[in-house]
C-alpha cells in the first residue's frame, strides 16, 4: 500500500500537478483489497495517475468511486488503465455524470478487461447518448467475465432497451441486471422479454418504475424465474460433476498410490526373491560339491563293500525275509484275532443295546397311549357336567325372564303414560321447527343464487388464467426437460467414462495382485526345495554314518550269525508250517462267524423296521385322537356360546318386542 502511495505522489509530481490529500488518507489507510474514494472529487491528473498504477497493480480487487464528479477526461483516462488490469472484480462509479464518451470508454473496457464481475452504473446520463450507449452495448455482448450490472436511473429508453436486449442475446454471462427507474416503456419491455429465448444465465432482472405493463413484467419475470430454474439446475449439476471429479481424482491418487506401493513392493519382493535366488543357487552348488565328494566316498566305501558282501548277500538277504516274514506273519494274525474279537464283542453290545431301546420305545408309547385314554375320559366326564350345569343355568334363566315380563308390563304402563305428554309436546315443537325451517330456506335459496352466479364469473376468470398459464407452463416443462437431458446425458457421459477408467484400473491392480502371489509361490517353492536339499544332504550324512558303524558291528557277527541263522531258519520252517495249517482252520471259522452276523443283522433289522412301522401308527391314532378331542371342544364351548347369547338376546330383546307395535 505504501507503495501504491509513493508511486501515486511521484507519477502527480512529474505531470505537474499535486497529489490530493483525500486520495493520500485513503491510501495511507490499510483495508484489505479495497480502494474507496467514494464522494471525493478526482481532478483529471488524479484520475490519469490511478489509470497508470491501476494497469498493473495487484492490491484492490474493489475499487470505489462513486459520487466522485468525473470528469470526462478524468473519466476515460482511469477506464483506459483499467482496461488491461487483471485483478478488479468489483468497479462501483455511481452518481458521476457519465455521457456520450464515459458510455463509450465504458464499452472498451466492458471488451477488453477479462476480471471485472460487479459494475454500478447508478445515477449517471448513459442512455441519453444513443450511439453511445449502443457502443457501451456492443461492449456488454462482447463480456465475458461480468455476473452483475447496475443501471438504475440512467435515462434508457425504448431504443437503448432494443440495444441491450441485443447485448444479452450474445452476453451468456451476466446473471443480474438493474434497470430500475429508467423510461423503457411498453416496447423496450417486449425487446427485453424476446432476448430470453437467447438468453438463459440472466436470472434477475429488476424493472420497476419503466412505465411497463404489467402483462409484461409477468412475462419477464416468469421468464426470469424460468433462468433461474435453469441456473440452479445447472449449479446443481455443476456441484455434482465437481464432486464426482474430487471423488475421481481421490480414486486416482488412490490407485496410483497403490499402484506405486504394489510396484514398490514387487520391486522389493523380485529384489529378494533375487537374493534368495542368488544365494539359493551359491548353497545348492556348495551342497552339490558336497554331495559330489560324498558320492566319490561313497562309491569307494561302495567298491570295498562289494568284495565283502558278495559272499553274505543271498544269506543276509534269506534270513532278513524269512525273519520278516515270521514277524509280519505272527503280528498280523494277533492283530486280526484281536480285532476279530472286539468287532464281535461291539456288534453283540449294539445288537443288546437296540433291543433294549427297542424295549424302552414301546414302553414309553404304551404309557402315552394309556395316558391319552385317561385324558379323554376326564373329557368326556367334564362334558357331562357342563351339560347339566347349562341345565341348570336354562331353567335359571327361564324363571328370570319370567319375572321381567311382569316388571316390563308395569313399566309398559308408566311408559304410555309419559308418551301421550311427550307426543303433545313434540307436536306442538314441530310446527314451531317447520316455520322457522321454512323462513331460513328462502334466506338460503336467495343466498344461493347470489353465490352461483358468482361462482360462474370466478370459474370463466379461472378458465382464462389456467390457458394462459398452462401454455407457459408448457413452454417452461418443455426447455426444462430438454435442459435436464442434456445435462443427464453429459452425466452420463462423464460416469460412464470415469466408470471405464476405475474398471481399467482395478483389472491393472488385479494383475499386479497376481503377479505379486507368482512370484511368492516361486520364493517359497525355492525355499522348499532348499530345504529338501539340507534334509537330504543330512540324511545322507546320517546315512553314512550309520553304514560305517554296520560294517564294522557285521564284520565281527559275521561267522556267529551265519551259523546260527542257518538252525533257526530250520526250526522256523517246521514252525511256519504248523501255523499255516492253524490260519486255514482260523479263517474258515471266521467266514462262518461273517456269516451268521450277517443272518442276525438282517433279522434285526426287519425286527427294527416292524417296530418303526407300528410306532408310526400309533403316533397317527393319537394324533386322530388329539384332533378328535379338540374338535369335541370347540363344538361344546360354541353350542355354550351359542345357548349363552340366545339367553342373552331374550333377556334383552323381550322389552324391544314389546314395545315396538305401539310405537
Amino acid at each position: 500500500m505504501e507503495e501504491f502511495r509513493r508511486a501515486y505522489s511521484r507519477l502527480c509530481q512529474e505531470r505537474g500537478a499535486e497529489p490530493q490529500e483525500a486520495v493520500l488518507r485513503q491510501l495511507q489507510e490499510p483495508r484489505r483489497g479495497r480502494l474507496d474514494l467514494a464522494t471525493q472529487s478526482l481532478t483529471a491528473d488524479t484520475c490519469g495517475a490511478l489509470g497508470w498504477l491501476l494497469q498493473s497493480q495487484t492490491l484492490f480487487t474493489e475499487l470505489v468511486l462513486s459520487d466522485c464528479m468525473l470528469s470526462e477526461e478524468g473519466a476515460r483516462l482511469l477506464l483506459q488503465g483499467l482496461c488491461s488490469n487483471t485483478v478488479v472484480r468489483l468497479l462501483d462509479l455511481k452518481g458521476n455524470n457519465l455521457c456520450g464518451t464515459g458510455a463509450e470508454v465504458l464499452g472498451k473496457l466492458l471488451r477488453q478487461n477479462k476480471s471485472i464481475q460487479s459494475l454500478t452504473l447508478e445515477w449517471n446520463n448513459l442512455g441519453s447518448w444513443e450511439e453511445a450507449f449502443a457502443t457501451f452495448c456492443t461492449g456488454l455482448g462482447a463480456n465475458t467475465t461480468l455476473r452483475q450490472l447496475d443501471l438504475r436511473n440512467n435515462q434508457v429508453n425504448h431504443k437503448g432497451a432494443e440495444e441491450l436486449a441485443l447485448a444479452l442475446k450474445r452476453n451468456s454471462n451476466l446473471q443480474q441486471l438493474d434497470l430500475r427507474w429508467n423510461n423503457m416503456g411498453l416496447l423496450g419491455g417486449r425487446a427485453l422479454v424476446n432476448c430470453f429465448p437467447s438468453n438463459r444465465t440472466l436470472w434477475r432482472l429488476q424493472l420497476a418504475g419503466n412505465n411497463i405493463p404489467g402483462d409484461v413484467l409477468r412475462a419477464v419475470e416468469q421468464a426470469v424465474d424460468h433462468n433461474q430454474d435453469r441456473q440452479a439446475v445447472f449449479q446443481e449439476s455443476q456441484a455434482r460433476t465437481h464432486v464426482l471429479s474430487k471423488e475421481v481424482r481421490s480414486l486416482r491418487e488412490e490407485k496410483s498410490k497403490q499402484f506405486v506401493g504394489l510396484m514398490e513392493t514387487i520391486d522389493k519382493q523380485q529384489e529378494e526373491i533375487a537374493r534368495s535366488n542368488r544365494t539359493s543357487a551359491a548353497r545348492v552348488g556348495q551342497l552339490q560339491d558336497a554331495l559330489n565328494e560324498r558320492h566319490s566316498i561313497i562309491n569307494a566305501l561302495k567298491a570295498k563293500l562289494q568284495m565283502t558282501e558278495a559272499a553274505l548277500a543271498l544269506s543276509e538277504q534269506k534270513a532278513q525275509e524269512l525273519g520278516e516274514l515270521l514277524a509280519t506273519a505272527e503280528q498280523k494274525q494277533c492283530q486280526e484275532r484281536r480285532l476279530e474279537q472286539q468287532e464281535a464283542a461291539e456288534r453283540e453290545s449294539k445288537l443288546i443295546r437296540d433291543v433294549s431301546a427297542a424295549k424302552e420305545k414301546n414302553l414309553l408309547l404304551g404309557n402315552q397311549v394309556d395316558e391319552l385314554e385317561r385324558k379323554v375320559k376326564s373329557l368326556q366326564e367334564q362334558l357331562f357336567l357342563a351339560r347339566q350345569e347349562l341345565t341348570t343355568t336354562v331353567a335359571e334363566l327361564k324363571l328370570r325372564a319370567v319375572q321381567a315380563e311382569e316388571r316390563l308390563d308395569s313399566e309398559k304402563r308408566r311408559f304410555k303414560q309419559s308418551l301421550e305428554a311427550s307426543e303433545q309436546l313434540r307436536v306442538r315443537e314441530v310446527e314451531h321447527m317447520a316455520r322457522h325451517v321454512e323462513e331460513s330456506e328462502r334466506a338460503l335459496q336467495e343466498r344461493v343464487q347470489r353465490l352461483e352466479a358468482m361462482r360462474l364469473t370466478l370459474e370463466e376468470e379461472l378458465s382464462h388464467a389456467k390457458a394462459a398459464a398452462l401454455i407457459d407452463r408448457g413452454q417452461a416443462e418443455e426447455e426444462l426437460i430438454k435442459a435436464k437431458s442434456q445435462v443427464r446425458l453429459e452425466e452420463q457421459q462423464r460416469l460412464a467414462h470415469l466408470e471405464e477408467k476405475l474398471r481399467l484400473l482395478a483389472q491393472a491392480r488385479d494383475e499386479a495382485q497376481n503377479a505379486c502371489l507368482q512370484q511368492k509361490q516361486v520364493v517359497a517353492e525355492a525355499q522348499a526345495r532348499a530345504g529338501q536339499l539340507s534334509l537330504q544332504v543330512d540324511g545322507l550324512r546320517r546315512r553314512l554314518e550309520e553304514l560305517q558303524q554296520e560294517l564294522s558291528d557285521k564284520e565281527q557277527e559275521k561267522v556267529a550269525e551265519v551259523n546260527r541263522v542257518r538252525m533257526e531258519l530250520q526250526e522256523q520252517i517246521g514252525r511256519l508250517q504248523a501255523e499255516l495249517t492253524a490260519q486255514e482252520g482260523l479263517r474258515e471259522k471266521v467266514a462262518a462267524l461273517e456269516r451268521q452276523l450277517k443272518v442276525i443283522s438282517s433279522d434285526h433289522r426287519e425286527a427294527l423296521l416292524d417296530r418303526e412301522s407300528e410306532n408310526a401308527s400309533l403316533r397317527e391314532r393319537l394324533r386322530l385322537k388329539e384332533v378328535e378331542i379338540a374338535r369335541i371342544c370347540d363344538e361344546e364351548a360354541q353350542r355354550a356360546s351359542f345357548l349363552q347369547n340366545a339367553v342373552l338376546a331374550y333377556v334383552q330383546g323381550a322389552p324391544v318386542r314389546a314395545l315396538s307395535p305401539r310405537k
